[in-house]
């Protein structure tokens, strides 16, 4: 469990890279807004990388544990579901989508397919067909930007409209 002074590092460092960018953000404005110095800063994170890290991790870890433990099953209920974990950490989407460059010093470009490949297997089972395969990942795709696209508004206002327009995607019933 994160120290308050390394949680409190962490939500104000994700406010800022929300707002105007990863680049953007210097350690020096993350540690003026907390009111502590940039050595402080530095005590709980060594670069501003091993900061953006910290705050993608608790994504990660979400998302790696319900691709590797869901089983196959429902598909409205996945999506649901799946919807769901994306929707809670939508500002970290937010803040990888909004500067591209950061996926690459997080890992996450590939990882990101491998979550897709996964899940489109819990979709359709192992002999998925490419037209499957190109709606599954037209349906994934849209859920997660609809997640970045309109974070802003409530939960139930956006879910329902994503996980039905995926189901059609997925020519679900």
């Amino acid at each position: 469990m994160p120290s308050d002074t390394k949680a409190r590092i962490q939500a104000v460092a994700r406010e800022l890279f929300v707002q105007q960018g990863v680049q953007n953000t210097s350690l020096r404005q993350i540690s003026e807004r907390l009111g502590i110095t940039k050595p402080a800063l530095y005590y709980h994170f060594s670069s501003r990388e091993d900061l953006v890290r910290s705050i993608v991790q608790p994504m990660v870890e979400d998302i790696e544990r319900f691709v590797t433990t869901r089983e196959p099953g429902d598909a409205r209920e996945l999506l649901k579901d799946y919807f769901d974990v994306i929707w809670r950490h939508r500002e970290v989407l937010v803040m990888l989508m909004r500067e591209l460059e950061t996926l690459g010093y997080t890992d996450m470009a590939e990882r990101m397919f491998s979550w897709r490949r996964r899940l489109i297997m819990l979709l359709f089972g192992p002999g998925v067909t490419p037209e499957q395969q190109i709606r599954a990942t037209v349906a994934l795709g849209g859920m997660s930007d609809c997640s970045v696209e309109y974070a802003h508004l409530p939960v139930e206002e956006v879910k329902p409209t994503a996980v039905e327009s995926a189901a059609a995607a997925l020519g679900l019933p």
